[in-house]
């Protein structure tokens, strides 16, 4: 095997000619192949510490704001079947409505 510093001058048209004589047919993908090793686009080692230091998560700059915010709320069925019944959207549509609802002083200490 040779060191990856003796890829970068590897002569692919060459290897690739001598791998498929021995092979006995063309390779398709070959050629490919022998450029991204050549680029060091290979055998890359993923070790515990490297994979523990990859950021989970969305990539930062991609959350707005005023992001919405995950929550549980309990319906009636049939009153969650109506609203699913709306078509795609509905989660939003009720987002809406309940700011309405809420600018509009309907919600303002409702029990």
């Amino acid at each position: 095997m040779k060191s990856l510093t003796q890829m970068k001058d590897l002569d692919i048209g060459k290897v690739a000619k001598a791998v498929e004589v021995d092979a006995g047919e063309a390779l398709p993908g070959l050629r490919e192949a022998l450029a991204e090793v050549k680029a060091g686009h290979f055998a890359a080692v993923h070790t515990p510490e490297s994979i523990a230091a990859r950021k989970r998560g969305r990539p930062s700059g991609s959350v707005k704001a005023d992001a919405k915010v995950s929550t549980t709320i309990r319906f009636d069925r049939d009153v969650l079947v109506a609203l699913k019944a709306t078509g795609a959207g509905w989660q939003t549509r009720v987002n809406d409505l309940l700011r309405a609802d809420i600018q509009e002083g309907r919600l303002d200490n409702a029990r």
